[in-house]
């Protein structure tokens, strides 16, 4: 009999193994990944009259603002990295998708757990009562360890890591683009802000080529000297008044540019996490050209933009859910142990009194209802949801690209007419200005003339603002500095742990 029981736990034992070994080597249910396919061109529309980057002259990981040169923009760019809070947002959130994957490793290991109790019964006619006839008073400690393991036959639990590393990955991505968006958010801002000083400079540039209007009229005035009424040299008063208000507009006009540059400025606090009153950035115009930007072709903006990387990603994620969900279809299979012993004394153990327990269990639903078959569908909808989704972002990334290269071509074009626009009108006041001084014109020629110039230099530099926020834009679509290469590795967001099988 002794002998026999020996042998049943060896059966058990070598049952539970084979179990076991079945488990690590078994089937992983559901679709493999495979990217789908995304729309992309083999050239741009917009690309001509661009340099084609090569491997070498492409974007360096990283640092995109060297192209403009300019190192105050550098320094606040690099503070949205270390400081931005929607960046430290996105950093959080991937971090607690590492965390999540941990939390699916778990389920692959068994769970154990210990317990220790002690109970002080007493029995007779005075149970438990100092020197009571005929009671008796016993106390039973019983130490206990017990084990559950919920094998992974149908690779359930390894879907949803492979899931959750996916996530962790378009997390990354995430991040990725956070940062992105937050440094272009700023760029812009920036040269908005080195628009408005330069607006200001020009508006204050205005005023004194209108006040020097303004001193000639009032000459004109006081002389009242008239030859002939209605003529250029007559001046009436209307005319003084329109000149002086000329001048007041100007100079309200300059003052009201400190609103939109104290806002830009403000942006620009709030982007790199300070309060505004902590930040004061000098006067500085808008000057030079827009960089030149290397444009790779189409097919490398799949591995350039973090959030078409993000939407892949997100696609594997998805895929392997569905994995998850025909998972349920199988039974699970659940290993059980325990170990305890009873006995009268607290410690050493007494091997004589342990009792234990070896298990195997499965457990399969019959009826369901069709919940798990709904539970399949619904993962195969989300899965090709996300594939729309990869798609239309792939889409969008290259109109964003057509849109930037189109506007920086157009822009370039308009700018070189309206800079001829400008000398053109600027040498057309200094004649009429002449003439108004020599007495051959009247005070409304004038006017006209410095408000057409007015107009032409404010169109001209409104146009080398569009400029480079255009090429702000581009960047951004390009990915910045950014490539595939950069996102962790699934082997790394997956612990080293030597029962985990291999993706």
């Amino acid at each position: 009999m002794r002998r026999g029981a020996l042998s049943g736990t060896q059966a058990i034992a070598a049952a539970a193994a084979l179990i076991v070994a079945w488990s690590l080597a078994g089937c992983t249910v559901g679709p493999d990944y495979s990217p789908d396919a995304a729309p992309t061109p083999t050239h741009y529309k917009e690309l001509k009259g661009w340099k084609t980057a090569t491997p070498r002259d492409g974007f360096d990981r990283g640092d995109w603002w060297r192209f403009y040169r300019d190192p105050k923009l550098a320094v606040l760019l690099k503070q949205v990295e270390i400081s931005n809070q929607t960046v430290a947002a996105a950093a959080a959130a991937y971090e607690q998708a590492r965390a999540v994957i941990r939390e699916a490793q778990a389920a692959l290991f068994p769970t154990a757990t210990a317990s220790y109790s002690a109970t002080r019964t007493g029995t007779g006619a005075k149970a438990g009562g100092a020197g009571g006839r005929g009671g008796t008073t016993i106390t039973t400690y019983n130490p206990q360890l017990s084990a559950a393991w919920d094998l992974d036959v149908w690779g359930k639990v390894r879907r949803q890591i492979e899931s959750n590393t996916s996530a962790a990955q378009a997390s990354a991505a995430d991040l990725a683009n956070a940062k992105l968006l937050a440094q272009a958010q700023l760029a812009a801002a920036y040269f908005n802000l080195r628009t408005a000083d330069s607006l200001r400079d020009l508006l204050a540039r205005t005023v004194k080529e209108d006040q020097e209007t303004l001193r000639i009229t009032q000459d004109k005035f006081k002389a009242g000297y008239c030859p002939s009424p209605g003529g250029a040299n007559c001046v009436s008063e209307a005319e003084l008044r329109s000149a002086e208000a000329l001048v007041l507009n100007a100079q309200a006009q300059e003052i009201f540019v400190g609103v939109q540059r104290a806002q830009f400025e403000h942006a620009i606090a709030m982007l790199i996490g300070r309060p505004p009153a902590e930040l004061t950035i000098a006067t500085y115009l808008l000057g030079g050209s827009v960089p030149k930007i290397p444009v790779a072709v189409p097919s490398s903006l799949l591995e350039r933009r973090p959030d078409i990387a993000a939407a892949e990603r997100t696609m594997q994620e998805q895929n392997a859910l569905i994995g998850v969900a025909t998972a349920a279809y199988f039974p699970d299979i659940t290993l059980t142990g325990m170990l305890q012993w009873i006995g009268t004394t607290p410690f050493p153990f007494n091997v004589a009194n342990a009792v234990w327990s070896l298990g195997a269990a499965g457990t399969e639903t019959l009826i369901d209802g069709g919940l798990r078959a709904a539970q399949v569908d619904a993962a195969r909808a989300f899965y090709w949801q996300s594939v729309a989704t990869y798609r239309q972002t792939v889409l969008t990334a290259f109109q964003q690209v057509e849109d930037q290269l189109a506007a920086l071509r157009i822009l370039k074009q308009q700018l070189v007419k309206e800079q001829a626009a400008v000398k053109a009108q600027r040498d057309a006041v200094r004649v009429f200005l002449n003439q108004y001084r020599a007495g051959t014109i009247d005070y409304t020629t004038v006017v006209t003339q410095q408000l057409t110039l007015l107009s032409d230099e404010e169109a001209e530099l409104t146009t080398r603002q569009d400029l480079f926020l255009a090429s702000v834009s581009l960047i951004q679509a390009l990915g910045g500095g950014w490539d595939t290469n950069l996102l962790p590795a699934q082997q790394d967001l997956v612990k080293d742990i030597s029962v985990l099988p291999q993706y």
